[in-house]
């Protein structure tokens, strides 16, 4: 039987995803640290991007004009109390690593990425899978 070829996916588009299932990271190109990425403040305590101190002292839309000052985060929603963190030019999540395609505070990463696709996701139990493309010699 010839392998089973998977559809390219446009992370735009959710009919184009896959089922996630146990293993399929390992081979992925990490489409989904191309959306953006919503956290809460806590998430920005645990990556190291806000001080504990200051998330029990300041409110968080000064906190949110300290870090779109710095561009490390694009919008913040007052109403859900939501930071968008900021990409790079290309679209890829500020913490992966363009070379590996993996992320590089996965011990730290945010609430949305620990859920995702399972949880956190335009389309619960399914992903933006995208093959990861062979190394060029």
């Amino acid at each position: 039987m010839p392998p089973r070829t998977i559809p390219l996916a446009d992370i735009d588009h959710c009919d184009t995803w896959t089922r996630h299932r146990a293993g399929l990271c390992a081979s992925c190109n990490a489409n989904c640290c191309t959306m953006p990425l919503e956290v809460q403040l806590s998430d920005l305590v645990r990556l190291g991007l806000v001080e504990a101190f200051e998330a029990d002292n300041f409110e968080p839309r000064l906190i949110a004009r300290r870090l779109a000052k710095a561009r490390l985060i694009d919008h913040f929603n007052a109403k859900n109390q939501l930071f968008t963190l900021a990409r790079r030019a290309n679209g890829d999540c500020q913490f992966l690593d363009a070379l590996t395609r993996r992320c590089t505070v996965y011990e730290r990463r945010p609430e949305t990425c620990r859920l995702h696709p399972q949880q956190k996701s335009p389309r619960p139990g399914w992903c933006a899978y995208g093959a990861r493309m062979p190394a060029r010699s």
